[in-house]
């Protein structure tokens, strides 16, 4: 199992010692992923916190006409998880997609619950990390109700430099709220500047 990256990411929170490194090991399902293979779909409940070892995956949700609005990318070394319904245990509105071919590793909650309640080092990692998630969400949610289209295409650029290149202009269309038309006019002009 490719349990390194995990262990590796940990590290830069608390490390793990080598007791929780194995307690965590023992409980992270390995998953490949096919190009378009769904983890979540709308209606479901979460069952999962997906830790991203390759590739990529988006979290996102149709409207009533079909249009997809993105709300997070998650790439190598990232979280991914519709964390409302994985902790109501309610059906989501969202569903998790792998936009190329992964490999995750997932924990399951009965296996969160045992890691928070036997080690306090979990219980902290994760709290940190949803914090920082909550954070960025914050300012995502501000940049969208404030910023212009351009202004926010440049963000995604500076957010995911290593990303940008591998989605289709649709993929970052649909992340800034934007048509992929709207986005080529904004590329070409920001080129010929």
């Amino acid at each position: 199992m490719l349990v390194q990256p995990l262990l590796t990411y940990f590290d830069s929170y608390l490390a793990l010692n080598e007791e929780e490194s194995a307690q965590l090991s023992s409980r992270v399902v390995e998953r490949r992923l096919k190009r378009r293979q769904l983890v979540l779909q709308q209606g479901d409940v979460c069952r999962h916190y997906t830790f991203v070892v390759a590739g990529c995956l988006k979290l996102y949700g149709v409207d009533k006409k079909g249009t997809e609005h993105i709300l997070q990318f998650a790439a190598e070394s990232d979280w991914i998880s519709d964390i409302g319904s994985f902790h109501a245990e309610q059906a989501s509105q969202l569903y998790i997609e792998a936009i190329e071919p992964a490999v995750v590793l997932q924990l399951e909650k009965p296996d969160l619950i045992y890691l928070y309640r036997h080690y306090a080092k979990f219980d902290r990692n994760f709290r940190v990390i949803i914090e920082n998630k909550f954070v960025a969400l914050q300012q995502r949610v501000l940049q969208n109700i404030s910023s212009t289209a351009e202004e926010r295409y440049h963000s995604f650029l500076s957010q995911y430099p290593d990303l940008a290149p591998r989605l289709p202009n649709t993929q970052i269309a649909a992340y800034i709220g934007i048509t992929p038309e709207f986005l080529s006019k904004i590329r070409k002009d920001s080129a010929a500047r």
